[in-house]
């Protein structure tokens, strides 16, 4: 049962937005960044408050910095709309669990990433989740 509303064309997009922010992470990797989309629509706190449907968190102003690229506008292919599925329908992975922001860095994490506590690494990406005090609801979301 989806976690967010998402019609077919929203699938679609947020399947391209997996693969232009981390297809060279592999299938993990992509769905850690969905899980990091779906998170700040079901949130509703720091820069994500409003935010409700697949459209509104692709396109947040700086949000994601693949939307600027042609590489994002590619037609999405099957295997990436099988992982958006996956994660409009709830699965959720370490280290993006409960995380918000993500980024790639090109040394090691820094300790915080927008006044978020690092919560782990994937390959090449930082994950941070905030802290109940600043972020409860994203820890009552499922």
């Amino acid at each position: 049962m989806a976690v967010v509303k998402a019609t077919e064309a929203d699938i679609r997009l947020l399947a391209r937005l997996l693969r232009a922010e981390a297809e060279g992470e592999g299938i993990q990797g992509m769905l850690l960044v969905g899980n990091v989309g779906i998170n700040r629509i079901r949130s509703n706190c720091s820069d994500f408050k409003g935010l409700r449907t697949i459209p509104n968190m692709i396109y947040q102003p700086h949000a994601f910095e693949a939307t600027t690229k042609g590489y994002f506008f590619q037609r999405a292919r099957e295997s990436e709309k099988r992982l958006a599925r996956r994660v409009i329908n709830g699965e959720r992975f370490w280290p993006a669990k409960f995380s918000l922001w993500y980024f790639r860095p090109q040394g090691d994490c820094p300790p915080q990433w927008y006044n978020q506590p690092l919560v782990g690494r994937f390959k090449l990406h930082c994950f941070y989740e905030p802290t109940a005090e600043e972020c409860e609801n994203i820890y009552n979301t499922f």
